[in-house]
Order: C-alpha cells, then sequence, then structure tokens
C-alpha cells in the first residue's frame, strides 16, 4: 500500500507550476547582473518573478528581497529583537528581552493558531502563505518573511519582505545585487519556481480548496478524540490553520509516535525540535503552558490539498492500533 504523506508543515510537494517555471528557468543561460542579451533576459525573468511574488504577498516588488529562504531573512534581526515565544526558531535565536524590534509568527507551524495581531516589526508568514488570507499591504508590519517550500515551491529560495523606506543592513555583503540589500547571483531557478507556486497557491485559496481540507482534518481530531479520551488537541479553541493538528497522549513521545508511524507508511511530525540528536520538549508548547512530558508528547499532522479521506481513515486506524498497544503496555 502506498505511503501517505501528511507532514506539508515541513515541506509542501512541488506543485506541477512550479515545475514547469524551474525547467523554463533552466534554459535561460545568463547571468541577470550582467548587461548583454543573455543577462536582460534572466534579469528579466527574475523581475517577472518578483512582480509575481509580490502580488500574491500583498506588497510592492520593489518590496521584495529574494533570499535563501526564511532562516536568511530572519537574519535582519540579528542585532536582536524581543520576539514571541512561540514564534519559530529562526525568529527565536534572535531573541533579546528589551529590544526595541518586535518579531512574531503569524501562523504556527507547530499547532496552526493564527495571530492576527498588531505590533510586531517582523512577521513570519511561512506557514501562511496560501493557506490563509494575508496581505503585506494591511498588516501594519514593516517585514515579513517567507519560504518556498512551504507552498509547494522549492527547497533553498525565499524572501524578506521589506516595507518601502526601510533601511537595513545587506543581508550578504558583495555585489549590489537586490538593490544592495542582499549580495550573490539570484537563484532564478528556485525564483521562478517559487513565483509560480505562490500564484498557484493564493488562486487555490481563493477557490476555497482548504475548506475540504479542514473538514478532513476536524474529522480526523473528533474520530481519535472518540476513541482516545485523554487525547490533548492544542489549540482547538483558537483560530487554525485549515492543515493543521498537532496534539497528544502524555506518556507516550512524540518521536516514538513518529518512528511508528513512519513504519506505518505515514510521513509525521513530533512535536518537538531536534538538535544535534537530542529531542527536546516543544518550546511552543510549554510557552502555551504545558508540561515537559506533554510536550514531549505531541505528534504533529499536516494535511495537503492532495490528502484524502482514505489517506485520514488509514491514519486513523494505524494511530488507534498503536495507541491500544500504548496503553496496554502502560496497564
Amino acid at each position: 500500500m502506498s505511503r501517505v504523506y501528511l507532514d506539508h508543515n515541513a515541506t509542501t510537494p512541488l506543485r506541477a507550476q512550479a515545475r514547469a517555471a524551474m525547467l523554463a528557468a533552466m534554459d535561460v543561460a545568463g547571468n541577470p547582473s550582467s548587461v548583454h542579451g543573455e543577462g536582460r533576459a534572466a534579469r528579466a525573468l527574475v523581475e517577472r518573478a518578483r512582480g509575481q511574488l509580490a502580488a500574491a504577498l500583498g506588497c510592492t516588488a520593489n518590496e521584495v528581497v529574494f533570499t535563501s529562504g526564511a532562516t536568511e531573512a530572519a537574519s535582519v534581526l540579528a542585532g536582536g529583537a524581543e520576539v514571541d515565544e512561540c514564534a519559530h526558531e529562526c525568529l527565536w535565536v534572535h531573541h533579546m528581552p528589551g529590544a526595541a524590534l518586535k518579531a512574531k509568527g503569524y501562523a504556527n507551524n507547530e499547532t496552526g493558531l493564527i495571530d492576527d495581531s498588531d505590533g510586531a516589526n517582523l512577521v513570519d508568514i511561512v506557514q501562511a502563505v496560501g493557506k490563509v488570507p494575508f496581505s503585506f499591504a494591511w498588516s501594519g508590519a514593516d517585514m515579513a518573511i517567507v519560504s518556498a517550500h512551504k507552498f509547494g515551491g522549492p527547497k533553498g529560495v525565499g524572501a524578506l519582505i521589506l516595507r518601502d523606506g526601510v533601511d537595513i543592513a545587506p543581508l550578504a555583503k558583495g555585489g549590489g545585487q537586490e538593490q544592495s540589500r542582499r549580495a550573490g547571483t539570484e537563484n532564478i531557478v528556485g525564483i521562478a519556481g517559487m513565483a509560480a507556486a505562490a500564484e498557484a497557491a493564493v488562486a487555490d485559496l481563493a477557490a476555497g480548496k482548504w475548506a475540504r481540507v479542514e473538514s478532513l482534518r476536524n474529522g480526523m481530531e473528533a474520530a481519535l478524540k472518540a476513541a482516545a479520551p485523554d487525547l490533548i488537541v492544542f489549540g482547538e479553541e483558537g483560530p487554525r490553520l485549515p492543515n493543521t493538528s498537532n496534539f497528544a497522549v502524555p506518556g507516550w513521545k512524540g518521536e516514538t509516535q513518529v518512528m511508528q508511524m513512519d513504519l506505518a507508511g505515514f510521513a509525521v511530525s513530533a512535536g518537538s525540535a531536534c538538535s544535534s540528536g537530542k529531542v527536546r520538549p516543544s518550546r511552543v508548547l510549554r510557552a502555551m503552558g504545558f508540561d515537559d512530558v506533554t510536550a514531549s508528547s505531541a505528534l504533529r499532522i499536516s494535511l495537503g490539498l492532495e490528502t484524502t479521506e482514505t489517506d485520514i481513515a488509514r491514519f486513523c486506524d494505524a494511530w488507534l492500533a498503536e495507541y491500544a498497544r500504548h496503553k496496554a503496555r502502560a496497564a
């Protein structure tokens, strides 16, 4: 039986539109910084993609700075920022209590909880793009960060969205690329794929395609809670991404469940971060008030547009079978 991929918040499979755009870009030979015809063709591709991405994110083309991903884009905070406790690690590493700059995530990658509050200078919209409505123009933020592989683009490319008039130190020094805000030859293949993916992602959102996924997610949670009364669903009381579920049975370690589900044919994720081979309780869940045992027991399921009712039924059957074994061992 085929495997089921339920880890879209880690990486979403490459969209057909992105693949086609990347294949076409591979035939563009010039360097976008060169002044000859081939270079101008490469520059035209980059600027066309910049416009596509800007339209998808609700900003101007001039506000888009291409990077290698959201982590590099977040290095704009290298001088320190007051970071929300539930923010992604790429922001949290820059946390400096009392700093003038404020940073937060718009949609949490673990729980899916949405924070649309005002007041942040930088907003991480990595998980929001194409799943929930967002426009940089009305966000009130000065900066936002995105990664292509979260909405069906290629890995290794992203962007910093920088409001017109906001000055920053260069993310990388060298040439004058990206208006001297990030040196280095632009990754035209990745940029083309990202722009095509973003355009397709917002079109899917506008078409209401995530409503079906949200219904599958809600049905899965209802089925699991009915059979596992000690199950905790994190953030179920608040507004969430339509595809994300994070839950725990306290005492049943998340990484154990990941391995069990992998052997059963399902790609899922633990709700804890792994660093240098050491699994730690989720910082996000601890910030939400849960103890280490519960925070270490989290399992994240993140669905995609291709996820089917059969996929979810199979997952529920497999997870509940392992749950029964866990309860038997604990008895």
